[in-house]
């Protein structure tokens, strides 16, 4: 039977979702972030851990490890926006005044329902955002927020399930920044993902909403080798389903898949490319509710009232034939 365990990180407590070839620690007091895979196979991190040493770190900026939720994902301008008449003001946290990678930070998800078999096991936790006057003050719209990991063989699969309490229409969007290790080889590995256009960003890293010719970027839909690159860049998905393929030159490496919600790429390396390549898949294009351009482009979701929008990610680490 796969099962989950119990665990602490820095005195939190962590659950372990256990399958022959993987162990899946997420961390649901702090962030609901997955911050460890290991493969027991390969005896190697598939994403960037925190070491116990990193809690403050981490308390600052979660987001620089493992996979967490980005919610809203990317920047805002001066972190304000009006939707239907009702103003948002976001916490400005980066540089020209604006805001970056959302709300969502360390707070503290209930876990709600464990489930194990011989196929598999599960975590669901939940959220309700009402319960932080820090997220209310900035996004005056609760939210139920149920998320599922589900760990079958070498998969992982992220189920957010996101239930709109409120009285009115309100605008979500979704983002994973997730860190994949590249061992300091980055000559080894490849990235293979389609694409349809390349987002132009003005001075402040913020878009355009105007869309440019792929150029280099186009390799990425035969595969790129990750030598060398120093990125942050923002990318259109192609149509169809959406999946990223991070190869080794071995055969090995991870297939990162999303539903057709997510319509944007940002593919991060944190300086020229070594230990990690962040490969975020966002729902809506950074600063969607002050661009020009409508929800298909933008992606930004209309969430209405007492209606629930489930949105998929998945993780499958493969192995040489």
């Amino acid at each position: 039977m796969k099962q989950v365990t119990k665990g602490k990180w820095n005195g939190y407590d962590t659950y372990i979702l256990h399958s022959h070839e993987l162990e899946v620690t997420v961390l649901p007091r702090l962030g609901n972030n997955v911050i460890a895979i290991w493969d027991k196979i390969k005896e190697r991190h598939v994403v960037r851990p925190p070491d116990e040493q990193d809690l403050a770190f981490y308390l600052q900026k979660p987001y620089h490890f493992g996979v967490p939720l980005l919610i809203p994902p990317g920047r805002i301008r001066k972190g304000h926006f009006n939707y239907e008449g009702v103003d948002y003001q976001f916490v400005q946290n980066t540089a020209n005044d604006n805001h970056i990678h959302g709300l969502h930070r360390t707070q503290a998800w209930c876990v709600s329902d464990i489930e194990e078999d011989e196929d598999g096991c599960s975590i669901t936790t939940e959220l309700l955002t009402a319960d932080d006057p820090h997220w209310m003050e900035q996004y005056p719209a609760p939210l139920r927020l149920e998320l599922t990991f589900s760990l079958h063989g070498t998969a992982l699969e992220h189920r957010l399930r996101v239930t709109h309490l409120g009285d009115r229409p309100a605008p979500f969007g979704l983002g994973f920044h997730t860190w994949f290790l590249l061992d300091g080889e980055p000559q080894n590995w490849t990235l293979k993902l389609p694409v349809a256009g390349l987002y132009e960003q003005d001075e402040q890293q913020l878009p355009t909403g105007e869309l440019a010719p792929l150029g280099e970027y186009e390799a990425l839909q035969s595969g790129m080798n990750m030598q060398g690159r120093n990125w942050d860049t923002l990318l259109r998905a192609g149509e169809g389903t959406a999946a990223a393929h991070l190869t080794r030159n071995d055969g090995y490496g991870v297939i990162y898949t999303v539903d057709q919600a997510f319509k944007h790429w940002v593919l991060f390396t944190k300086g020229e490319s070594d230990q990690f390549l962040c490969i975020e898949p966002y729902t809506w294009l950074s600063d969607a509710p002050n661009l020009p351009q409508d929800d298909a482009f933008t992606g930004l979701i209309r969430l209405i009232p007492e209606e629930t929008v489930e949105l998929n990610t998945r993780i499958e680490v493969v192995y040489p034939e």
